[in-house]
């Protein structure tokens, strides 16, 4: 049962003229759908008014998967099933991730990137990243009616090509066309910049649940170009909380924890974080399953003093961001937060204190991502309306180069270059003869290429043997919008050639992706029964508010058996309704009770009708009829 849009004679909007578009900010804590309606970009919320959709995914061992708000509330209950904070696993090896020794979740270490065993089997980052993709963009087709033509997808602008490219793939298997892969400092200038019209150079600190980010960006008549930027991929809200959970081992003297205990105390660190938000102490009170009891308290004070060196990492990240973009504290005309985490106290008195001003914060910093990427995804559908004119020029946060003799990196396209970008440069053969090149594509900063992450490798062949020095051989690197990378290598004077594109080996390969996708095919039955049942419990709300009405109105028309009857059966149904939430298999049953209630209401139905007309006669003539 759809919903029908609704417009003035003449004045609806002409289906090519709107084209369906959405920004997604997948976060580490929550993740958010938003879109622009009217001119306006607007989060949508599910259908309990919820915008932010916890980004948790808890397996069943039916194969079935809760997402959001229900796995959620099994973190501490089932630890060892329940995926939080998925996005700091993305492109990930067990070796890059932090406090991997603390996490309930038994972790299986293939090539490139971590893969999660769970009671539905063993799960890839991005299958579970995909799950909650694909509930965003339910939530996007339920609310706006029709399919997306695509999305904008927000990603940490320190997010390497392995995880851009994973976080690419995830929507690929969530069934969303990826129309940019937008970093989510520039989505939150994006936001401010249109909604507030400023103009300067502005800092964007962006401080999530698993991602820092740092972007210096300037806005001028339009154009939104971001300067440099930096930050870790491995630091966030979760570092404070990991920090206050020590803490609170430290200060009950526990001994070593299980893992349920170990999820119930993270969330009580985590309650603890956000209550001294508006609070200057709170107590933590918890009694673990090994039967000891923890009772503690907390002074806002005490929190900053020991995460103080998690703030002190961001602002030496804020400095190099400074000196990348060749500008000084005095010329920043303002500063955004973005994230929920910069809703903690002392790190809005550190960043305000640095910049010597009070940071913007007016748009709900959970929010400002979503809002900018759907600003930019409705411009990318081609919904470009007058006054809608603007630049958005991004860059790319780490250098890209090839491995030379030595084992050394020369660098072809360096850090912070605005994308989309092209660069190439010349090499030649070391030995004479020499009829192949080995290409290394490597990223990072470093000079050495054991220092640096390797994106890819390919040959070279056919090069005409010449005396070592004499082969012309150009080396061309292109990264287009989304930050992803092209290598094409070609011999000038004969014109042999090899490309690649980089698509980076994080333990994900074709089969794999094929695999996700058969399954997300085969869960498409799955997710038309849970459409299907949803509809038919609308038309069951429908049909039990229709005939109430009907019987406060018209109840004299019927007997005290016929009445009897039709509560029964407006019973039945309630409780059918009420037993069939989340339950596609009573589907048919449901209808059968919706049926049972239209047919069974008929001859009431028809009474009502007479009365109507006879009522509408009454006291007429023939001729006037």
């Amino acid at each position: 049962m759809a919903l029908l849009q609704i417009a003035e004679p003449g004045m609806s909007t002409a289906p090519h003229q709107h084209r369906l578009a959405v920004g997604i900010d997948l976060g580490t804590t929550n993740s958010l759908v938003a879109t622009v309606r009217s001119s306006i970009p607007e989060v949508l919320s599910d259908e309990d008014g919820r915008a932010l959709l916890p980004s948790v995914v808890r397996y069943l061992p039916n194969g079935n998967a809760n997402i959001g708000h229900k796995a959620l509330a099994h973190r501490t209950t089932d630890p060892k099933n329940t995926v939080v904070s998925v996005k700091r696993f993305m492109g990930r090896g067990l070796k890059d991730i932090a406090h991997a020794e603390n996490l309930p979740y038994d972790f299986v270490d293939a090539p490139g990137m971590v893969q999660l065993k769970t009671v539905a089997g063993v799960k890839s980052p991005v299958e579970t990243s995909a799950q909650i993709l694909a509930t965003l963009r339910q939530r996007a087709e339920d609310a706006l009616g029709d399919d997306l033509v695509g999305a904008v997808i927000t990603v940490p602008a320190y997010f390497d090509d392995a995880q851009r490219q994973a976080t690419k793939d995830a929507a690929q298997l969530a069934g969303l066309n990826v129309l940019r892969l937008l970093s989510e400092p520039t989505a939150a200038a994006i936001a401010y910049g249109l909604d507030h019209g400023k103009e300067g150079v502005f800092a964007v600190y962006d401080l999530g649940g698993g991602t820092f980010d740092i972007s210096i960006l300037k806005l001028s008549k339009g154009v939104f170009e971001v300067l440099s930027t930096g930050g870790d991929s491995a630091l966030g809200g979760d570092d404070f909380d990991h920090r206050l959970f020590c803490w609170i081992v430290e200060q009950a003297k526990l001994a070593p924890l299980s893992d349920e205990d170990t999820a119930t105390l993270m969330v009580k660190a985590r309650q603890a974080k956000e209550l001294l938000s508006t609070n200057e102490d709170t107590t933590i009170d918890a009694i673990l399953k090994s039967g000891e009891i923890v009772h503690v308290t907390l002074t806002a004070e005490t929190f900053t003093e020991i995460t103080k060196h998690l703030v002190a990492k961001t602002m030496t990240a804020v400095r190099k961001a400074l000196r990348d973009a060749n500008v000084s504290v005095e010329d920043v005309d303002g500063v955004v937060l973005v994230g929920g985490a910069t809703r903690m106290p002392h790190i809005r008195r550190a960043v305000g204190d640095f910049f010597s001003t009070i940071p913007h914060a007016n748009i709900d910093p959970d929010k400002v991502v979503a809002l900018g990427a759907a600003i930019q995804a409705n411009l990318l559908a081609g919904n470009r309306a007058a006054g809608d004119d603007w630049l958005l020029l991004d860059v790319i946060p780490l250098s890209l180069g090839v491995e030379t003799m030595g084992g050394l990196v020369e660098k072809i396209i360096p850090r912070n270059s605005t994308i989309p970008c092209a660069r190439a440069q010349e090499f030649t053969t070391f030995k004479d003869g020499q009829t192949a090149l080995a290409v290394h594509v490597l990223q990072g900063e470093r000079e050495l290429v054991t220092d640096c992450r390797s994106l890819a490798r390919f040959e070279l062949r056919g090069i005409p043997p010449m005396a070592a020095g004499a082969a012309r051989i150009r080396i061309t690197y292109q990264v287009d919008a989304d930050g992803l990378l092209s290598v094409t290598a070609r011999e000038t004077r004969s014109g042999v050639e090899a490309a690649v594109s980089v698509k980076p080996s994080y333990g994900l390969g074709d089969d794999d992706v094929a695999r996700m996708l058969q399954e997300s095919y085969n869960s498409a039955q799955g997710d038309l029964e849970q459409r299907a049942l949803r509809e038919e419990l609308v038309e069951a709300e429908r049909i039990l508010l229709a005939t109430q009405s009907a019987l406060d109105a018209d109840g004299h028309l019927l007997s005290a058996e016929e009445r009897m009857q039709i509560d029964a059966s407006m019973a039945s149904l309630r409780a059918t309704v009420d037993e069939s939430r989340d339950k596609p298999e009573n589907r048919d049953r449901l209808k059968a009770s919706v049926d049972a209630l239209a047919a069974g209401t008929e001859e009431f139905a028809a009474r009502r009708m007479d009365q109507s007309v006879r009522t509408a006669l009454a006291g007429k003539k023939l001729d006037q009829v």
